[in-house]
């Protein structure tokens, strides 16, 4: 037989000296990310059998064992799963992604608790054994393998490890803890009992504990040669919704997507018709590090009467709710089902259609609520989720009209957790549009000269700031008959809101103003489409606008700050006649100074950046010295 030492990757390295100086809050959430690890292991055997019942040799029935041995001082958590081939112990025993171990160590380092719960979230579940465990030894042989191709694993957890090849007749994993001192309590029956109940009461194998009996001359329990099942062994998912606890609904989400906090909301039904299929859907409290890579594979598991077939089942979900956790476990899929077939599958989409919908029901709920605790929670997810739900306008047009009614924006009358259905109960008499802007910031928004006619007659406007509205808008037209209409592009209409004394003022202003308007758009020809006077201005003398059908200046911004190429459309520069700045225009001895000032002013405004802020530095000190 041969050994090898190795050195720990260099985060494992970082991970170990946290997992053993610093988690000291909920020690005992390592037994339940090590069953976790072991009812995964028989998820993957049962899986490759499908297409090798060889796999299984001679022992088809799957199990989870807790082996107490309290001369040694040993916890060992033994399955007869998938098991581990020496190269794989050392691949998934001694490296992990840097992308989540940077995360994971961030996280910690913010919870002062040093909390354990936090391990799971970032596949750093098995270094958990280390918080009890000064010494961890797994023994493993991967299904098929023959019985001389064993693999030993050993580390106290500091900066090496060894791996040597044994003998093991078992097919599986033995993960054996070799408890610190101050850790007797996980030596005691009752106590791994109370464990398993708590946090894996719902895994479907069953986790297996020897019964021990009272010894009266030891005066103590001594375990027997007898078994017993100590978790109800049986998908939770497949029990009535009655017989179910929150607590334990809170443990399965918690086991299912390794996160620290109980899940806002959950939605667990059984579905019959033209597919049958049962669905335990979960929406997390707080948005996952890696919540905006489109490509990350959604969180919903996917099972076959009961038979684990895949993690990602990506076909299931849409990917705007690639937040959304759970389980769906179909009962007219076929065992052997690949993604391809996935991909052609009517009852696929049929599920798809059906949890879609009931996840979007799910949010209503909440939105709907007369409650406040539960509007609570449905701003909570509107804080962590709402950016990625509204990419669902243009991914989902079956269900627009439902999205559109679960949009939540900041306006002119309130900062934040207004409705659209709010804005159009809000609208005043005669107003036929909804209005919109869109900028880089809130601030930038509510300080937009292009707002001042509207606050001036109290008119509300969306104020929209998240990068996604721009696309958003370019899919969402109008709600409930009223289109949406923004406030920086196209001259300012006001419709019926605008009396005609108004209209006439700005129809004279504009022919007094004419010579002045035509000297403005020869000196702003090389960067301004057109000139014109305005009404939407009150205290600002000029502002920039787009046509309404031109890219508007913030999505030009931002394709150029994601290094994508964009038109280069020319405002319009709209000037305000009542301003004392632009009747000082005509006639001015350094007219065009003032005019690519007001120009360029304006596009400060507006939140755009100047192509020559030198130049602009020099004509207001030029118009300051003049």
């Amino acid at each position: 037989m041969s050994k090898h030492t190795h050195a720990f990757q260099a985060e494992v390295q970082q991970i170990l000296h946290l997992v053993t100086h610093s988690l000291y809050s909920n020690k005992e959430i390592f037994l339940r990310e090590l069953v976790s690890n072991a009812s995964d292991a028989c998820d993957k055997l049962r899986f490759e059998a499908l297409d090798n019942a060889a796999l299984f040799e001679d022992t088809p029935n799957l199990d989870i064992r807790l082996l107490v041995d309290k001369e040694k001082r040993t916890l060992t958590i033994r399955d007869n799963g998938i098991g581990m081939s020496a190269d794989e112990a050392i691949a998934h025993l001694g490296t992990i992604a840097k992308s989540g171990t940077r995360d994971f160590m961030a996280r910690l380092g913010d919870d002062k608790k040093g909390d354990a719960n936090l391990i799971g979230q970032f596949g750093v579940g098995f270094y958990s054994g280390f918080i009890v465990a000064d010494r961890i030894t797994v023994e493993s042989r991967r299904a098929g393998l023959d019985k001389g191709q064993g693999v030993r694993w050993s580390s106290d957890g500091t900066g090496e490890f060894e791996v040597e090849t044994i003998e093991k007749a078992e097919r599986g994993t033995d993960v054996i803890l070799h408890l610190r001192a101050d850790e007797d309590d996980y030596l005691q029956a009752w106590r791994l009992r109370s464990i398993v109940g708590k946090y894996s009461d719902h895994i479907s194998l069953p986790i297996l504990l020897k019964k021990e009996v009272w010894d009266a001359e030891k005066s103590a329990y001594v375990a027997t040669d007898d078994w017993e099942t100590v978790n109800k062994a049986s998908a939770l998912w497949t029990r009535a919704k009655s017989e179910i606890t929150q607590e334990q609904y809170d443990e399965f989400y918690k086991t299912l997507s390794h996160d620290s906090e109980a899940p806002l909301a959950h939605t667990h039904n059984r579905v019959e018709g033209r597919s049958e299929y049962t669905q335990l859907l979960y929406i997390p409290a707080k948005a996952p590090f890696d919540l905006w890579n489109r490509d990350k594979k959604p969180g919903v598991k996917l099972y076959v009467k009961r038979v684990f077939i895949m993690d990602d089942a990506q076909e299931l979900m849409p990917t705007y709710l690639r937040f959304v956790r759970g389980v769906i476990d179909s009962a007219d899929l076929p065992l052997n089902v690949s993604r391809e077939l996935l991909q052609e599958s009517r009852d696929v989409r049929a599920i798809r259609e059906g949890s879609t919908k009931r996840v979007l029901s799910m949010l209503e709920s909440l939105a709907n609520s007369e409650d406040q605790a539960e509007k609570d929670k449905y701003a909570g997810f509107w804080k962590e989720f709402g950016s990625v739900l509204k990419e669902g306008l243009g991914e989902d047009f079956q269900n627009q009209e439902r999205i559109a009614k679960l949009l939540r924006f900041a306006s002119t009358h309130a900062s934040e957790g207004v409705s659209l259905a709010d804005y159009v109960a809000r609208m005043k008499e005669g107003q036929e549009a909804i209005y919109v802007i869109t900028a880089d910031s809130l601030a930038a928004a509510q300080s937009s000269p292009q707002l001042e006619i509207f606050r001036k007659k109290g008119i509300e406007v969306l104020l929209l700031t998240d990068r996604v509205d721009e696309w958003m808008l370019s899919h969402l037209h109008e709600f409930e008959g009223k289109p949406l209409q923004s406030v920086a592009k196209g001259a300012v209409d006001l419709g019926k809101l605008q009396d005609e004394a108004e209209k006439k003022a700005l129809e004279e202003a504009a022919e007094a103003f004419k010579p002045l308007l035509d000297k403005l758009k020869d000196s702003l020809k090389e960067r301004a489409k057109d000139v014109r006077i305005t009404t939407r201005l009150v205290d600002s003398p000029a502002c920039v606008v787009v046509d309404e059908g031109d890219m508007s200046a913030h999505l030009a911004r931002l394709l150029k700050q994601a290094g994508q190429s964009a038109p280069d459309t020319k405002p319009t520069l709209e000037v305000n006649p009542e301003h004392a700045l632009v009747k000082a225009l005509d006639g001015h001895a350094q007219f065009d100074d003032l005019a690519q000032v007001l120009f360029d002013q304006a596009l400060l405004a507006e939140g755009g950046t100047l192509a020559d802020p030198a130049a602009y530095v020099k004509r207001v000190n030029r118009l300051l010295l003049a």
